[in-house]
């Protein structure tokens, strides 16, 4: 397991108190296969496996489309990616964003949150009025603007009207 430390010498986040977090934005077409159960039960497995490794973050499925939101050390979120691009219940994984910043986590409680098609506009806009990292107050900002992409177009509830 990847130790969060303080930083040396010329390495991100020397000085401060923040962890260094790497964060990965990503939406794949959901398999034919995937429903609600199926979804219930990643949401299930995916808690227990990101505490063991420190990673955070927020699901959204909607209209065959995952849309995913996953921040923690580096080496651990990039292994999670590797392993999500062999899972079969994806059908090719279109990287949004990255980066790795020293900063606050975004949804430090969330082991893996499910959040609604419906409801993601909300709950972003929510972490930005409550964000207090101006980088955090950055990311959600782009992540709002990534809602309204063509690759996101098939999550139910996420135009800029709702």
């Amino acid at each position: 397991m990847t130790e969060f430390h303080e930083p040396r010498g010329d390495e991100p986040g020397y000085g401060s108190t923040l962890p260094t977090i790497y964060s990965v934005v990503y939406c794949s077409r959901a398999s034919a296969d995937i429903d609600e159960a199926e979804v219930q039960r990643i949401v299930t497995k995916s808690q227990v496996w990101n505490a063991r490794h420190q990673i955070t973050g927020l699901l959204v499925f909607g209209s065959g489309i995952f849309f995913q939101w996953l921040e923690g050390p580096r080496e651990e979120v990039t292994d999670l990616v590797a392993l999500l691009r062999t899972d079969r219940r994806h059908g090719g994984i279109i990287v949004l964003g990255e980066v790795e910043e020293v900063r606050e986590r975004l949804f430090p409680e969330w082991g893996m949150e499910r959040v609604g098609g419906e409801h993601i506009r909300e709950v972003l806009e929510d972490a930005l009025g409550n964000a207090t990292d101006s980088k955090n107050e950055q990311a959600l900002k782009q992540l709002l603007t990534q809602l309204d992409s063509p690759a996101l177009s098939g999550l139910s509830g996420l135009s800029a009207a709702a």
